[in-house]
């Protein structure tokens, strides 16, 4: 029970603190958000995750094993929600945000820093988390997106809109010079990693911006299977494959935590952009923020005792 509490303090109050400031500041001072999420996008991320990649010890039979089981995990995820949004009834749009509400994971500015604070002395576990959000920026800009339009042409501007997020080369670029053992000239160096450094307050401090207006009216059936299927099936779903994958070791903790954090924002964004219920999506980002206070403390602590 110490540990617990030990996480608690060190990884998941700090997390929180740093959300809360953020809300509060652009409650105070009404922040741009649009160059918030530009300096995010385009400037930290990309950042990070080339650092974490480069000085990783990632092989490419852990890359594959990690690939394999996100596949697994998010196809088993998709099935489930179909099935639930057919037993419930739900109606088309309804059924969409559901889905991508279970599916699609904040793996940047809330599991990023997450993984930076827990594997801060193992650099192996924030590269998996970068493999991760990698792979949900493709989930998101294929199953997600297809899953809410209806509109081909906007199919292809999203598509091209994936191909121009910069954190996807800056993986592949990272990746390379890490295989090719390609030295870093220190000049060069020296700003990434101080700009990487950055990251983890401003992230969450942008995510707590993002959520400083949201409200929730009321507790839907909808609401409550959303919140039940991101924070509890899916880290469930997570043990399962991790055992049948015989992963170890920071391997199964990395991805095992990953499997816990909240719905995506960008859930919301594509609820909102394709008018598919957004005041319910925004309401599940929230409330499984909110909620991840505790199911990712849980599962930290499980990752360590269960996966040593």
């Amino acid at each position: 029970m110490d540990v617990f509490f030990l996480i608690l303090l060190q990884v998941i109050l700090p997390v929180f603190t740093l959300i809360g400031i953020g809300a509060f500041l652009h409650r105070k001072f009404t922040f741009d958000m649009g160059t918030l999420s530009k300096l995010n996008t385009y400037l930290l991320l990309p950042a990070v995750g080339f650092t974490n990649v480069y000085e990783s010890k990632m092989g490419g039979d852990i890359l594959l094993e990690i690939l394999s089981f996100l596949a697994v995990q998010s196809l088993c995820l998709i099935i489930i929600t179909t099935v639930i949004s057919k037993v419930f009834k739900f109606e088309n749009r309804l059924s969409s945000t559901f889905k991508n509400s279970v599916v699609l994971i904040n793996s940047g500015n809330f599991g990023l820093p997450v993984s930076q604070l827990v594997f801060q002395h193992n650099p192996l576990g924030a590269s998996i988390q970068i493999v991760v959000m990698v792979f949900q920026n493709l989930l998101t800009y294929t199953y997600g997106l297809f899953n809410s339009v209806s509109v081909g042409s906007s199919k292809l501007q999203a598509m091209k809109a994936f191909f121009k997020n910069p954190v996807i080369y800056a993986f592949f670029l990272g990746m390379l010079l890490h295989v090719t053992a390609i030295k870093v000239p220190e000049y060069i160096w020296t700003p990434i990693e101080t700009v990487s450094n950055a990251f983890l307050a401003i992230a969450l401090i942008t995510l707590g911006a993002q959520s400083a207006f949201l409200k929730i009216n009321h507790l839907s059936l909808p609401l409550i299977l959303s919140i039940i299927g991101r924070l509890v099936i899916s880290p469930c779903l997570a043990f399962v494959f991790i055992s049948i994958f015989h992963l170890e070791g920071i391997t199964a903790q990395a991805l095992f935590i990953a499997s816990s954090f909240p719905t995506s924002r960008n859930s919301s964004l594509l609820a909102l952009e394709y008018d598919n219920h957004p005041d319910y999506a925004a309401q599940t980002v929230l409330l499984s923020t909110i909620g991840s206070m505790i199911t990712v403390t849980v599962v930290v602590y499980l990752s360590k005792i269960l996966f040593p």
